[in-house]
């Protein structure tokens, strides 16, 4: 079973989607703030991340950039999570270290795709 770190500060869409996921097999930790979810991210060693952009304390594209430049998150695949679509915010999602990107309100057979997709080529990067 697959480890997701949530990093969402809003609690509703933190609940909802952590819900779904759990349904779909994956084990969920969370966090609330970007500090939060770097501390989470070198403890917990999850699988993916995921990653709201718009966070309290350190925002989403500075813990990307957080989590590539240390040695024990930089393999860690990470997709950025945002209610902006604009092809800007996905660019600059990629550029800080972020593996893909998708959109909220989150389209669950979407997102779930990206996971996979993310996880496939973690575990294949991992193969001698």
């Amino acid at each position: 079973m697959a480890k997701i770190l949530l990093v969402e500060d809003n609690e509703l869409n933190r609940d909802m989607l952590s819900r779904r996921l759990v349904r779909r097999g994956f084990e969920i930790v969370s966090a609330v703030d970007g500090e939060e979810g770097i501390a989470r991210a070198g403890g917990d060693r999850p699988d993916l991340v995921l990653l709201d952009l718009n966070l309290p304390v350190v925002d989403g594209l500075e813990v990307a950039r957080r989590l590539r430049a240390a040695d024990e998150t930089r393999g860690i695949p990470i997709i950025a999570l945002s209610a902006h679509a604009l092809s800007d915010d996905r660019e600059r999602a990629l550029q800080a270290g972020c593996d893909d990107f998708d959109t909220k309100p989150v389209d669950l057979p979407r997102l779930l795709g990206k996971i996979e997709a993310a996880l496939g080529r973690s575990r294949g990067a991992e193969r001698p």
